[in-house]
């Protein structure tokens, strides 16, 4: 029942993610920042994609992704049509990973140590919906700030 609420959210917000992207109506916007806004939109979707294809993707459904967390807020003027397609490739990636988990996985503990403690992969799970919907927000807020 859990893994079925989070991919329903992972769903939700991945699409109001693209929406987002899809909002901007000047592209360059995306990369944006200021003195004290130093992440683009752009940078926190990168971040995004990254984190779920790590977290989930590659840890838990296997996938062969490698993650270079540096490049997540160093890329710049990635088109918006790239960006989009990754979105929809990790959405892919998510809701296919977790239909592989099994309940005595979830309720296991987490195959990394990402925190100082360790943590069921329950857990993280929760974690990474809330880490979406977190930056989801700063997405919004940076698209209403500098796409005016």
């Amino acid at each position: 029942m859990l893994i079925e609420t989070l991919k329903l959210l992972f769903e939700r917000d991945l699409n109001k993610l693209t929406q987002e992207i899809e909002l901007y109506r000047n592209e360059s916007n995306i990369w944006m920042t200021s003195k004290d806004i130093s992440n683009s939109a752009g940078n926190l979707c990168l971040h995004l994609m990254g984190n779920l294809n790590t977290y989930i993707g590659a840890t838990i459904g296997g996938t062969s992704y490698i993650r270079n967390r540096e490049l997540e807020f160093s890329l710049k003027n990635i088109t918006g049509k790239d960006l989009l397609a990754s979105i929809a490739e990790t959405k892919k990636v998510v809701d296919q990973s977790l239909d592989k988990i099994t309940e005595a996985q979830l309720n296991a503990e987490y195959p990394l140590l990402v925190f100082k403690e360790k943590t069921s992969t329950m857990f993280f799970l929760v974690h990474l919906t809330t880490h979406l919907s977190y930056h989801l927000g700063q997405i919004n807020y940076h698209r209403r700030l500098f796409d005016f």
